[in-house]
């Protein structure tokens, strides 16, 4: 287990600099060898009424489409991962030990199975923990074997990122916020602010930016996102904290500027990478996202709408919102190998409406 101790120093206020929502180049792809695992050609049918898959989740947020199609779900504040099977209630498989939940946004996050799990049956989790860390860990599925810790670090009391997922090139990537830790977003000896890429076993992964360093990118405030188009770009959401929130393209070894900037600002001389495309804080708080074919999905908290916007080549055309108040927060959107869509609800405890929290399924075309 590696463990990284932050350094307690402070820096300056952030910039906040506004900016309009509209069409934005990148400057490249990232560095993944290889797409995505290909998945079905059809698109998720948003106009079709949603299969309601399951009901009465508490704070669902990480979750896996199994092969077969069930799927795996966690609870952020029961500490709790859920077996999904379609027609059957949600069935508890394991509880993971030593979870803290805080007042902040912390508790049982990101899920993700192996790329090998047909071989090795594993499932990975992200968690904050007691005694002040965040953890990665993971398990067998369908076994009695003990969780197995692979990365722990410091952590602060929110904005905790979370996601995890396996990228196209096999390694794994974690979204950790800056946990309102002062300066720890710039600083590299610290992992809160950055996304991580690690092998498997929770290693700094080969061809990393940093040497012996499991950082791929920093400068980040909070994210809860990422995704791949089918040509291996990577793409992240992240949270603002006045103005606007942020859909970035991650190429590995960038600053995305927090506390510096928010949002489009001064790139000083490209030291900086400026944001595809931002959403004002009231349309969004971006949490989860998926890439279908040519379109990436964006789910929206405060927002409580699914935002779509059409991909070409690493640039985003002109978003368009669905369902807009209909279901209240929306938390974790993904695309299953059939093309359908999963999205989940996000309104327990603040204002949670009947049968909430739900997980939602929108065929494929």
């Amino acid at each position: 287990m590696m463990a990284y101790a932050p350094p307690l120093r402070w820096t300056t206020t952030a910039l906040i600099v506004l900016s309009l929502t509209g069409l934005a180049a990148a400057e490249g792809a990232s560095a993944a060898p290889a797409p995505p695992a290909s998945t079905s050609s059809h698109k998720p049918n948003l106009n079709a009424a949603p299969e309601v898959i399951a009901t009465d989740i508490q704070m669902p947020w990480g979750l896996a489409i199994l092969p077969g199609g069930d799927a795996l779900i966690t609870e952020r504040q029961t500490s709790r991962i859920l077996r999904i099977r379609q027609g059957r209630e949600p069935e508890p498989i394991r509880t993971i030990p030593d979870v803290y939940i805080p007042g902040g946004d912390g508790g049982l996050l990101g899920l993700d199975i192996s790329p090998r799990f047909a071989k090795d049956n594993l499932v990975y989790v992200f968690f904050t923990a007691v005694g002040g860390e965040s953890r990665i860990a993971r398990f067998k599925l369908d076994s009695d074997e003990p969780l197995e810790v692979i990365l722990a670090f410091t952590r602060g009391e929110s904005h905790s990122g979370g996601r995890l997922k396996f990228g196209p090139d096999g390694m794994l990537y974690a979204t950790v916020g800056d946990g309102h830790l002062s300066g720890s977003s710039q600083d590299l000896t610290n992992l809160n602010g950055k996304i991580l890429r690690i092998t498997p076993d929770g290693r700094p992964a080969p061809g990393n930016p940093f040497p012996n360093s499991p950082v791929w990118t920093y400068g980040h405030r909070n994210l809860e996102g990422l995704a791949w188009d089918a040509q291996g770009r990577m793409y992240a959401s992240e949270f603002g904290e006045d103005a606007v929130d942020e859909i970035n393209l991650i190429r590995p070894g960038r600053n995305y500027g927090w506390p510096m900037v928010e949002g489009f600002g001064d790139t000083d001389n490209g030291r900086l990478t400026n944001p595809l495309i931002t959403f004002p804080t009231a349309d969004a708080s971006p949490a989860g996202i998926a890439i279908s074919g040519n379109t990436l999905y964006m789910a929206a908290l405060r927002g409580e709408r699914l935002w779509t916007m059409p991909l070409v080549k690493g640039r985003i055309g002109q978003p368009t919102e669905h369902f807009q108040g209909v279901y209240g927060r929306l938390r974790t959107v993904e695309i299953a190998p059939d093309g359908a869509l999963w999205l989940t609800t996000s309104n327990h405890p603040r204002q949670p409406r009947e049968g909430d929290d739900r997980i939602l399924r929108f065929p494929a075309r």
